[in-house]
């Protein structure tokens, strides 16, 4: 059987760079094969998917050597149309996949192009939106949709066109815990039913590994550095060589003092043989010490009783009660589309309850304009492209103060003041443009920082960062918490950065509060769980299958000696 892709003595240079991207890449896949692209931001990973789908040479130049072949041929005599009836490609940006009014029409789209019958059409968009679980979407605008909700209909409008390769990109970047493993169960049988050779790129790793993949292919600094068995490349080293986040499990048994070996199937924590590992396990446990109880504080910021709707007669948000303590970092967490960033809107006065209250240090908020909640809460929004509106850094941070007044000198002092503290006052004189993604976000939290908020709320804070992104993010997150006693609230979809940096998470489901516990106890409760869409920790799943009698006792101490020795 001959390759599907097959990439030989393969590099790749964009025209406006001085070095290559990719450096002699050679890897094969088969017909049918499942394979798991990881590495680290600018590795080159989203280089070698564009060489596959033929965005590499038609929408990005640059100079090849070496050879590739999709299905047998060449890519740049098919030509990008002729790519797209090969790969198709589902972006982790799905807002620029859409194209139709609505997300029947959306889905339609490759159908109507290759002018199949209308009966047929509606028979195949019916098949397609079942399968994906967004026939009561039908008649949606896809901007009105979460981001699960969009990433699945992005899924359809390419799975309706029959192509043999499927690209994800970045599948789990906005999918809730429970959503990301019903899109990675969704390929896997997209896989088995239609033989589809699939590829995924993905950071969150051990998500990812929730079905089989044939193999995984680390990507680091534009080269292949392994291509191999799940099994094989979590019993060794080079995740964390790569800065990319190994399973929990896995750190965890890592922690006990084990080394792992492939025969014992590390691939899924519920079929691996755990024999070797169980007494190293227990003794670590009986000798790491669980969380030291933090002092008591006053109320930052309290919830009474919350109720909202946009349309009367259908509750969004019902019977909500929270009160976060000053110097708290909390995370409030559900399933796409539960309400979470409708809260965050009501805080900051974009919206106002339809009944109770929102305290902040015990004074209700609803007297507050807009402008005046602005100034004691900070919102900062998942992209920082919807944020940012200076081309400059500087003015970028400075605009706040400058549009209430603020003298000319003590805006410099506060901006040169903040930016140091972010990390950024090397950049001081930059434009924005000339800065990555996790830069930006940072950009987008100095300018909020720079005000003074005594409440900071953060919508996705490390969506679509690699581990190294996300540790930078979250450990100056919580050098500003720690230091200056900022109140710090995470809306959020992940799971680690829930249990590994709050001590509090509010969980949200269908518009009502399910739980407000430690995330521990949250995230080894199988029935919250399932409700909010999370997904139980497999630590959970470890300690139980080791016979610890207190899962979420395990799950505590493994958290404090994380913190304790995180670099």
């Amino acid at each position: 059987m001959e390759p599907i892709i097959e990439f030989k003595d393969f590099s790749f240079k964009y025209r406006a760079q001085a070095e290559p991207t990719l450096r002699d890449i050679n890897l094969s896949v088969m017909p049918g094969e499942k394979v798991l692209i990881v590495g680290p931001s600018g590795s080159g990973k989203s280089t070698l998917a564009h060489c596959i789908n033929g965005l590499v040479p038609f929408s990005y130049t640059g100079d090849i050597t070496g050879s590739l072949t999709i299905g047998g041929k060449n890519p740049a005599e098919l030509g990008l149309f002729g790519m797209s009836k090969i790969v198709g490609t589902v972006l982790q940006d799905t807002d620029g996949q859409f194209i139709g009014l609505t997300v029947a029409e959306d889905i339609a789209f490759a159908l109507e192009n290759d002018m199949v019958p209308q009966e047929e059409m509606f028979k195949k968009v019916d098949e397609v939106a079942e399968m994906v679980d967004v026939k009561q979407l039908l008649d949606h605008a896809p901007g009105e949709m979460s981001g699960g909700q969009k990433q699945r209909v992005s899924m359809a409008g390419v799975m309706v066109d029959d192509v043999e390769i499927l690209l994800f990109d970045e599948p789990l970047a906005n999918l809730d815990p429970a959503t990301g493993k019903r899109a990675i169960a969704m390929i896997d049988q997209i896989q088995k039913k239609k033989k589809t050779t699939i590829l995924i790129i993905e950071h969150r790793l051990e998500d990812a590994l929730y079905r089989d993949v044939d193999r995984i292919v680390v990507v680091g600094e534009g080269r292949i550095v392994a291509d191999t068995t799940p099994d094989e490349l979590l019993a060794g080293n080079i995740l964390k060589e790569q800065g990319i986040r190994e399973p929990l499990y896995i750190t965890a048994i890592k922690h006990a003092g084990c080394s792992i070996l492939p025969k014992d199937h590390p691939q899924h924590i519920e079929t691996m043989r755990l024999e070797n590992y169980k007494k190293p396990l227990r003794d670590w446990f009986a000798s790491s010490e669980g969380k030291k109880p933090k002092k008591e504080t006053a109320s930052a910021l309290k919830v009474e009783e919350l109720y909202f709707s946009y349309v009367e007669g259908h509750p969004i948000l019902q019977h909500i009660h929270f009160d976060i303590k000053k110097g708290e970092m909390v995370s409030i967490v559900g399933k796409n589309g539960a309400g979470k960033s409708t809260l965050s809107n009501l805080i900051c006065g974009f919206y106002k309850p339809t009944k109770g209250k929102i305290l902040l240090n015990g004074e209700d908020m609803a007297p507050l304009s807009i402008k005046e909640r602005g100034e004691k809460i900070g919102l900062v929004m998942q992209s920082p492209n919807q944020m940012i509106s200076k081309p400059m850094i500087f003015d970028e941070v400075a605009l706040g103060l400058a549009v209430r007044g603020v003298p000319e000198e003590e805006i410099k002092e506060r901006v040169y003041h903040t930016l140091k503290i972010c990390g950024l006052y090397p950049f001081r004189n930059w434009p924005v443009s000339a800065l990555s993604f996790g830069q930006k976000k940072r950009v987008s939290i100095a300018s909020i920082l720079v005000m003074n908020p005594e409440v900071l709320i953060l919508d996705e804070p490390t969506a679509g960062q690699d581990y190294r992104h996300y540790t930078e993010i979250m450990e100056f997150l919580k050098e500003i918490n720690e230091t200056y006693g900022i109140t710090i609230i995470m809306i959020t979809h992940d799971m680690h950065l829930m249990l590994e940096y709050t001590d509090r998470a509010i969980v949200i489901a269908d518009g009502h509060l399910i739980a407000d516990d430690t995330p521990a106890k949250v995230l080894t409760n199988e029935a919250i769980a399932d409700k909010a869409y999370l997904k139980k920790t497999s630590l959970y799943d470890l300690a139980v299958n080791c016979q610890i009698d207190d899962p979420s006792e395990f799950v505590e101490r493994f958290i404090t000696y994380e913190r304790e020795h995180r670099v």
